[in-house]
């Protein structure tokens, strides 16, 4: 096989069992000046992964990751002109983020640090036979998706403001509702871009995740990210990762979210919250495919599903000149409306069966009966914080053992007094107020509490003038 040749796997190539499932799903560069040697290891490992280069020399080797990424390198560390050491480590200073296996014939300690130390995350003697190839590259790929996982778990937790995430399917038998459904399974198969829109708590993530998962990238990286909750000066560097010494306090290389949803979806809400620098990156990312990490001197391809979210009107952020144009006629290629809960019917009633029975279950705490009382003030109710509003009234009510009295209580409360002609507006507005009431007017806990964003307490009250 020429030189620089790809070796593709056959079509019908099923995961090995004896190295782990994510070998079939591997891009592999490997860089060797034996003729014999590259042999050996396009043998070894063409059958077994996804895609796989060869390169003679590290000059050449270069010019492949200019163009690809690859998973894993495995590189011969005595080669003419450039040892693999050396090599290693420029490339780690300009942009190199994938898991690097290094061979060598000496197994001295010297040679061990160096290559620890260039950023080698594995190295096998010379000479090694197959299944210690395989071994050691089966142990890069788990290592690399334990810390991608990880650090993606890590990131939801810290920055979802929910006890337990809302992740159910898009419950419910309402025409709205089923709308959605149906669009989202017409558009899951294509690699087409979603916005997502909606109020606040109307499930946008849980319809990024529905996407997600009726598509081809199911068994990939799912990522979200709340653009709103993230600092201005660190939504760069969260999302597009950054080189060491980049800036004061970047003492390791990291990757970014661009590169942990690498193959999956990334899925970014509130995308209107993004500052202008960022909004330009990101349409040069979604033009391109190509992510350039802070300090990098490299652009990294990348394979991605995009799926935006908003709870804004963005052409009215366009007029307003706080988001591009340009990105917005981008992104707003399909978009999914999802409808109000208030909109939805007897949804309501569902998902509140739906969410008493999970949330007890994770609580360990009894269900409470919901009675007709119950259920009439749960139609009645206008739902200013939708589905998210209803599970945090779930979980008051559980903790409480009984209805909260200012929901149920104080909505029969009007219907009894003759007050129960009030709009739905009216209700809205005097529930809300009762909150900020009860809480002394700390519009962040009643948000909270409402299931509802900051923003929109803020833009209620202005409207009310209080």
């Amino acid at each position: 096989m020429a030189s620089g040749q790809a070796a593709r796997a056959p079509r019908n190539m099923a995961a090995d069992p004896e190295f782990g499932p994510w070998l079939a799903q591997a891009s592999i560069l490997v860089i060797d000046d034996e003729p014999g040697m590259r042999n050996f290891l396009m043998r070894t490992l063409g059958p077994r992964c996804k895609r796989l280069d060869e390169a003679a020399d590290t000059e050449e080797a270069s010019r492949k990751l200019d163009t690809n990424h690859y998973d894993v390198v495995i590189l011969d560390n005595i080669m003419p002109g450039k040892n693999g050491v050396d090599w290693l480590a420029e490339q780690r200073a300009i942009g190199f983020f994938s898991n690097a296996i290094l061979m060598t014939a000496y197994a001295d300690l010297e040679t061990a640090i160096q290559a620890l130390r260039a950023g080698a995350v594995d190295f096998i003697l010379k000479p090694f036979r197959s299944n210690q190839l395989l071994n050691a590259v089966a142990r890069c790929l788990d290592q690399m998706r334990l810390q991608r996982e990880n650090y993606v778990l890590r990131y939801e937790l810290k920055s979802t403001s929910d006890h337990v995430l809302l992740r159910d399917k898009l419950i419910g038998g309402s025409r709205a509702i089923s709308d959605v459904r149906e669009t989202i399974a017409r558009v899951a198969p294509l690699p087409t871009s979603v916005l997502l829109t909606g109020q606040s708590g109307t499930g946008k993530e849980v319809a990024a995740r529905s996407l997600h998962s009726l598509s081809d990238r199911a068994d990939k990286p799912f990522v979200p990210v709340n653009c709103a909750a993230i600092p201005p000066d660190m939504i760069e560097t969260e999302l597009f990762g950054h080189l060491k010494g980049a800036f004061t306090g970047a003492d390791t290389a990291r990757e970014g979210l661009f590169m942990h949803a690498q193959g999956g979806t990334l899925f970014l809400d509130e995308i209107g919250e993004l500052p202008p620098a960022t909004q330009s990156k990101l349409l040069r990312v979604l033009e391109d495919r190509r992510i350039r990490p802070v300090g990098s001197e490299r652009e990294i391809p990348v394979d991605l599903r995009f799926v935006f979210a908003t709870n804004a009107e963005l052409e009215k952020l366009v007029e307003a000149g706080q988001f591009r144009a340009d990105l917005f006629f981008r992104i707003n290629v399909m978009r999914i409306h999802l409808p109000p809960l208030k909109d939805r019917g007897q949804d309501v009633q569902e998902l509140a069966d739906l969410f008493m029975t999970k949330l007890s279950q994770q609580l360990g705490t009894p269900k409470v009966s919901i009675g007709a009382d119950a259920r009439s003030a749960l139609a009645a109710y206008p739902w200013p914080g939708n589905v998210r509003e209803l599970r945090n009234l779930v979980e008051r009510t559980l903790i409480l053992g009984r209805f909260p009295d200012d929901f149920g209580g104080g909505i029969r409360t009007m219907q009894q007094s003759g007050t129960g002609g009030e709009s739905l507006a009216d209700i809205e507005r005097r529930h809300i107020l009762a909150v900020l009431d009860r809480l002394g007017g700390d519009r962040e806990a009643a948000a909270r509490q409402l299931g509802v964003s900051r923003k929109t307490i803020d833009r209620k009250c202005a409207a009310w003038n209080v």
